[in-house]
């Protein structure tokens, strides 16, 4: 079978397309037939070897993805033929995957084998972040930073699907149109998006930011929180990790809260399944929508790494098996 294997930390350019033997279903376990691969942030920081999970080379990419179930063990509630999106630390670049049913969710007949492989990662993080540490209800304002980008545009629509006016910041008009598109109520451009931001809630400011840039767009992000509150830490796509004056949160009631959602749910049975109940009628109402950026073969994994890595990545990349 062909699997997407990184043979050295050199970013994009270390990784390559090799034939290996075919996976088996191990003990316990659903064989999946991967049909679609989601291009993930994660991905790219383990190419460089700068992601919290550092495997020994080689080994297999791939968090996201979605495809068939080619065998499946009693009890585990998946059938042989159904749809299925699955998640994984690393490893799910492959034409065959085996692995563990906590991390196997059916996937809806609405969904393309490409949007399923957009929605795990993305959508599970957001509604860990949104719902449970960000406490943001409906009738609430959210801020999404990088709000163009995979995990930005799912937390626009989980947003939406809990009921709050969601103001989006990108950094270009062509980032800002493709936000609105994916749901966003509002659209600011720019890195001095504070004075916007204040002027849309009539100086009230939001009740959640979700940030996944860091620097350069930290302290105003933490401007634009009301009265209590809630800054969610979700990722450095900025580069630089920020810090934070900690009389900012005393003197405005304010919060900074981090998001690591794999160490949470990823260790706790049967929590990712309860998220993926969770987010079924979203996804039965249309409110989740996974917006696809770029499509690629298989051969040209490469190419969707350096698209995330430079930036121009709109929504999710999927590579297509």
């Amino acid at each position: 079978m062909r699997s997407v294997q990184v043979t050295a930390l050199d970013g994009p350019s270390g990784v390559t397309i090799q034939d290996v033997p075919d996976a088996v279903a191990q003990a316990g376990q659903v064989l999946v037939e991967v049909k679609a691969l989601g291009i993930s942030w994660p991905d790219l920081l383990q190419t460089k070897g700068e992601y919290q999970i550092k495997p020994e080379l080689p080994f297999q990419l791939g968090v996201d993805f979605a495809g068939v179930v080619r065998a499946a063990p009693g009890g585990s509630g998946l059938t042989e033929g159904q749809r299925v999106a699955c998640c994984l630390p690393y490893g799910g670049g492959a034409d065959l995957v085996s692995i563990h049913p906590e991390s196997v969710f059916p996937l809806p007949d609405r969904y393309s084998f490409e949007q399923g492989a957009a929605i795990p990662m993305n959508y599970l993080t957001a509604e860990f972040a949104l719902a449970t540490r960000g406490a943001l209800t409906e009738g609430g304002t959210l801020l999404v930073t990088g709000a163009a980008g995979g995990v930005g545009t799912a937390s626009i629509q989980v947003g939406k699907g809990l009921g709050a006016r969601v103001i989006a910041v990108v950094s270009n008009d062509e980032k800002a149109e493709f936000a609105l598109r994916a749901g966003a109520d509002e659209a600011v451009v720019g890195p001095d998006f504070l004075p916007a931001v204040k002027e849309l809630t009539g100086r009230e400011g939001v009740d959640v930011v979700l940030d996944v840039v860091g620097e350069p767009l930290m302290t105003d992000a933490l401007r634009c929180l009301g009265p209590q509150g809630r800054l969610l830490v979700v990722g450095f796509t900025g580069g630089a990790i920020p810090a934070v004056k900690v009389n900012r949160l005393l003197l405005n009631n304010i919060d900074v809260r981090g998001v690591g959602w794999g160490a949470f749910a990823m260790v706790r049975p049967g929590y990712m399944s309860a998220q993926w109940e969770r987010l079924l009628p979203m996804m039965e109402s249309g409110v989740i929508d996974p917006p696809i950026g770029t499509v690629y073969a298989l051969d040209q994994v490469g190419d969707a790494l350096v698209e995330m890595d430079e930036r121009r990545t709109l929504g999710k990349s999927v590579v297509r098996l």
